[in-house]
């Protein structure tokens, strides 16, 4: 990975603006002139994993904040496990679509589409069928095309996707390696921008349990950093809900790799006990993450470390988890989706990702956060993760500052993209 100097990446950022600001200045035909416009958001795809958890009341907090006027309901793929309850308590008025009868009534009486953020265009399948309406749709901060691999491997975007892009009124993907492959293979939406990920934008929060748990483990605010391991793919068969086989060789490459991809957290664990006063919560993003946060990160820490370590051994809700990353110091380690909702509510994060995966974690660059994030197979990248997370923990008021200057840009992007979301709504 080639690290942008500030200079270089400050000239990219108004580069990326002066599209912008054309973009909000392209004349807009909207399609309804009614007072209450309704609005389906197509999302919640999963609730094994917090992000994609998040995704959801992110892009729903952006609507009531930028668009309160509209009648917004949620078309969720899942919203089990106490989920629909989280939503339904911060967003009381959001009606959610469950039955056959409600995804009727809603494709009849709604005006507008707006697909969530995701992994790529996950409900490909509804927008074909609400496409058939005639009525319009856009897509709100994704990642194209969600191929993981190889740049080239990445290239092959299914021509449905194309095609359904092409025909959105505006499609903001969550990274610019996405947006640049859009255009390289020709999608033709008119408008195509970096959009943040929903996830920026959550705002839900279980304080009370938050604050319970982080008292019965000693841990004070501002005075820990959480920390989030993984495998290089997320173990699917480890998770009863999802009732699937194990991938062999999928694991096998989890087996060989989990040491080295975990082992250089672990060791920023380390120096962060032995050199500062914090301590460290070792936290899960999905459902698989407590037993390998156990096994390579608290199991192998030197014995002098562990006593101010906190293993949390339970899954748990995109609210519970916000209340505690905004009492935290910052967060380090392996996940995509916890940094996202820190730096989204102010706190530090770094990200540590694969060539495994899909471009996501480029994302870091597009926000101004280049030096926080980490490729784990450059071994100059590894080796900057303990000085990194060092500097945060030895001077968290200078790290704070970093985080809300790339919150800002966030904001800004969000206040930008919804009104082009506004701009397409009325008439």
């Amino acid at each position: 990975m080639i690290k942008k100097t500030n200079h270089q990446g400050r000239r990219e950022f108004l580069k990326t603006s002066a599209a912008m600001a054309i973009s909000l200045s392209i004349p807009l035909s909207g399609f309804t002139d009614k007072k209450t416009p309704v609005i389906i958001l197509r999302s919640s795809w999963q609730t094994v994993n917090i992000g994609d958890i998040g995704h959801t009341p992110g892009v729903l907090a952006l609507l009531e904040k930028y668009i309160p006027q509209a009648q917004v309901r949620l078309w969720p793929s899942d919203v089990g496990n106490g989920v629909e309850q989280m939503l339904a308590k911060r967003f009381p008025k959001v009606e959610i679509i469950k039955t056959d009868a409600d995804r009727k009534r809603a494709m009849s009486e709604a005006d507008f589409m707006l697909h969530g953020s995701g992994p790529s265009l996950v409900a490909r399948a509804t927008l074909e069928e609400w496409a058939k309406t005639g009525k319009p749709y856009g897509v709100y901060g994704i990642t194209f095309p969600g191929v993981y691999g190889t740049p080239e491997q990445a290239k092959k975007a299914s021509p449905k996707d194309v095609e359904l892009l092409n025909n959105a009124r505006f499609a903001f993907f969550r990274d610019s390696v996405s947006l640049n492959l859009a255009k390289e293979i020709g999608v033709k939406c008119p408008i195509m921008e970096f959009g943040p990920d929903g996830a920026f934008a959550v705002d839900v929060k279980d304080d009370e349990s938050a604050i319970r748990f982080l008292k019965e483990h000693d841990l004070q605010e501002g005075r820990f950093l959480c920390v989030i391991p993984r495998y290089r793919y997320t173990p699917w068969w480890k998770i009863p809900s999802k009732n699937r086989t194990i991938e062999n060789d999928k694991d096998a490459i989890n087996q060989k790799m989990k040491e080295h991809d975990n082992g250089p957290i672990r060791d920023a664990i380390v120096a962060v006990i032995r050199q500062t006063s914090m301590k460290v919560l070792i936290c899960p993003e999905d459902e698989t993450q407590m037993e390998i946060g156990k096994e390579m990160l608290y199991d192998k820490l030197p014995e002098d470390v562990k006593s101010r370590v906190v293993l949390r051994e339970k899954y748990w809700l995109t609210d519970q988890a916000v209340s505690t990353y905004i009492r935290s110091a910052g967060l380090f380690g392996l996940e995509m989706h916890s940094p996202i909702m820190c730096v989204g509510n102010g706190i530090p994060a770094t990200v540590g990702r694969f060539a495994e995966q899909t471009s996501k974690g480029l994302m870091w660059k597009d926000i101004g956060l280049g030096d926080w994030l980490f490729d784990m197979d450059v071994p100059g990248d590894v080796s900057a993760i303990t000085p990194a997370v060092l500097a945060i923990a030895k001077d968290p008021k200078t790290a704070k500052k970093k985080a809300l200057k790339a919150r800002d840009f966030v904001i800004k992007r969000q206040r930008e993209t919804m009104e082009i979301v506004k701009k397409n709504l009325y008439s």
